[in-house]
């Protein structure tokens, strides 16, 4: 009997390098933060969250480190 010279071959396997995006649109981060866009934007208003504006640009971006930042400040125990 004579055998086929086959080589099988693995499937490659791909490495996601790709970091996350440190700026979030208004709605990718109040889904971070389990807010509604409403609630997101009376906290920017508020002061408590600062965004990121693009000269001449309309849309504003929040900063992932500023939503940590937040999120730092804003946590409390329930004692």
């Amino acid at each position: 009997m004579r055998r086929n010279n086959i080589i099988k071959r693995e499937p490659i396997q791909e490495i996601c390098t790709s970091t996350p995006p440190r700026l979030l649109t208004l709605r990718k981060a109040a889904e971070q933060l389990g807010l509604s866009m409403w609630a997101m934007r009376e906290r920017i208003w508020s002061g408590q969250i600062p965004v990121v504006r693009f000269p001449k640009g309309r849309k504003f971006y929040i900063d992932v480190n500023d939503l940590e930042e937040f999120i730092e400040k804003n946590k409390d125990t329930l004692s």
